[in-house]
C-alpha cells in the first residue's frame, strides 16, 4: 500500500495531487538536481533550466493558487492548497520557494491594490504562462534579518534601529533608496518585488510600507547571485534602489495598517514554508526507505536490521505528525485571512507550524543520510542535496529561533487560561 492520506479526500483532490506529483517527479526534481551543480551566474543566465521550471509552474497556474476564484485564482480548497505545497516541497524545495515568493506580491496586490494597478500588473501576471512576471519578497537587509520578526512586538522597538531601504512621499510619487541584502529569494530573476521599506519620517520598523516595485524601473540594480549551501534552484541576490520612483497606488500598505498586514503576511508564509518542509521531510524519508530495502549489508537488506527498521519508523512518525499539524494550521490561517478577512489571527500557530516542520525536515534528512552511510556524503544520491536543503530551511524565511521567540511572546501575552 502506498501513501495514505488520513484526511477524507475526494476524486478531485486526488487527481490534483497526482498531477502535481507528476510535475514534481518528472520536471522539478530532475531540473533541481541539474541546477544544484551549476554556478550561480549560470543558473540565472538566459537558457538556464531554471526558466523551463518556471514556465511549467506558470502553465499549471501555481503562482495563483492562493487567490480566490473571484480574484483570478484557481479556487482551491485549503486542503488542496496544502497538498500542492507538500508535493512541490517533495520535488524541489527551491522551486517551491520560488513559486511561493512569486505569489506574494501578486496575491497582495490582487487583494488590496487599486483598480488601476490590478489592470496594469495583476491581470497580465495572472494570465502569464511563460514566466514574464516573476515576483519576490524584499524583507531582509544588511542590518536586518530575522530581527524583523521580533521587532514589531517588542516594547522597545526603536532599539532595533531603522530600516536600510527608505521610502518618502514626493508629490504623487514615492521615492525609494537603499539596499535589500543578498538573501532575497528569486531576486536575480525577479521582475516585481513586494518591498518592505521604512518611511522617511518613521520612528521605528513599525513605520513602514509594503510597495510593489517593478524591477525594470530606473534606479534599480541587481547584484550578483550568491552561492548557497542549499536551496540553490531558487537563486538569491541583493537589490539596490537609487531614487527609484513609483506611483502613489503602488504603495499597498502603510501605518497604521502596515503592522497588522506584515504580521498576517508572515502567518501566510509560515504555513506555506511548513508545508514545503513536510514535503522535503517526506522526500528524505522515502529515499531512506527505498535505499534500506535495496542495500545489502551484513548479508541482508538494511531494512531487515532492527536498528534501521526502528529508525525508518521514527522518521515516518515525524513526517505524519508534521503533516497534520501544518495542515490544520494552514486551514486555520487561510480561513481567518481569506474567509473571515481577519487581521488579528494569533501568530503562535503559524510560527509553530513552520518551526516544527523545519526541525522535522532537518531531523529526518539527517537520519536518512546516516542510513545511506558514505554514499550519502558522495553526492551520488539525492539525499545529500536534501540534507543541505533541510539545513538551509532552519535559517530561511526566519530562523527557527526568531520564529520560536515570536510565538513564545504571543503565548506569554495572549494565551488565555
Amino acid at each position: 500500500m502506498s501513501f495514505v492520506d488520513l484526511d477524507r479526500t475526494n476524486d478531485e483532490d486526488e487527481l490534483m495531487r497526482k498531477n502535481i506529483r507528476r510535475l514534481a517527479e518528472e520536471v522539478l526534481r530532475p531540473l533541481s538536481i541539474k541546477l544544484d551543480k551549476m554556478k550561480p551566474r549560470d543558473r540565472v543566465a538566459p537558457g538556464s533550466p531554471l526558466f523551463d521550471a518556471i514556465r511549467e509552474l506558470k502553465r499549471m497556474g501555481l503562482h495563483r493558487i492562493h487567490l480566490p476564484r473571484e480574484n483570478g485564482g484557481l479556487g482551491l480548497t485549503n486542503l488542496q492548497r496544502y497538498m500542492v505545497d507538500e508535493e512541490l516541497g517533495w520535488g524541489s524545495l527551491g522551486f517551491a520557494t520560488l513559486i511561493g515568493v512569486d505569489a506574494i506580491p501578486l496575491t497582495i496586490t490582487a487583494l488590496f491594490g487599486s483598480e488601476g494597478i490590478r489592470d496594469e500588473i495583476v491581470k497580465p501576471w495572472i494570465e502569464d504562462t511563460e514566466g514574464k512576471y516573476i515576483g519576490c519578497w524584499g524583507v531582509t537587509e544588511p542590518e536586518h534579518g530575522s530581527d524583523y520578526i521580533l521587532a514589531f512586538r517588542d516594547e522597545d522597538v526603536e532599539s532595533f534601529g531603522m530600516g536600510n531601504v527608505i521610502i518618502e512621499h514626493d508629490g504623487d510619487e514615492w521615492v525609494i533608496n537603499g539596499q535589500k541584502s543578498a538573501w532575497v529569494s528569486a531576486a536575480p530573476v525577479c521582475t516585481h518585488m513586494g518591498l518592505h521599506a521604512q518611511l522617511r519620517d518613521g520612528k521605528s520598523l513599525r513605520d513602514g510600507a509594503f510597495v510593489i516595485v517593478p524591477l525594470n524601473l530606473k534606479g534599480v540594480r541587481k547584484g550578483e547571485p550568491v552561492d548557497m549551501l542549499g536551496n540553490r534552484e531558487c537563486p538569491q541576490g541583493p537589490v539596490f534602489f537609487d531614487n527609484v520612483r513609483v506611483p502613489d497606488d503602488y504603495v499597498i500598505a502603510q501605518p497604521p495598517f502596515y503592522e497588522l498586514f506584515s504580521d498576517q503576511l508572515l502567518n501566510l508564509t509560515s504555513v506555506n514554508m511548513g508545508a514545503f518542509s513536510v514535503g522535503l521531510a517526506r522526500a528524505a524519508f522515502e529515499e531512506a526507505l527505498k535505499y534500506a530495502r535495496s542495500r545489502i549489508q551484513g548479508g541482508k537488506p538494511l531494512i531487515e536490521h532492527k536498528n534501521i527498521k526502528l529508525k525508518i519508523y521514527e522518521m515516518f512518525e515525524r513526517v505524519e505528525a508534521a503533516r497534520y499539524y501544518v495542515r490544520k494550521a494552514m486551514d486555520f490561517v487561510y480561513t481567518k485571512f481569506f474567509v473571515d478577512q481577519s487581521f488579528t489571527t494569533p501568530p503562535r500557530y503559524a510560527r509553530a507550524a513552520q518551526v516544527y516542520a523545519k526541525k522535522i525536515a532537518f531531523e529526518v534528512a539527517h537520519d536518512a543520510l546516516q542510513i545511506f552511510g558514505a554514499y550519502g556524503l558522495s553526492g551520488e544520491f539525492i539525499i545529500e542535496k536534501l540534507f543541505r536543503d533541510a539545513r538551509a530551511l532552519l535559517i530561511e524565511d526566519g530562523t527557527v529561533e526568531a520564529l520560536s521567540l515570536d510565538a513564545a511572546d504571543d503565548i506569554a501575552r495572549n494565551y488565555g487560561l
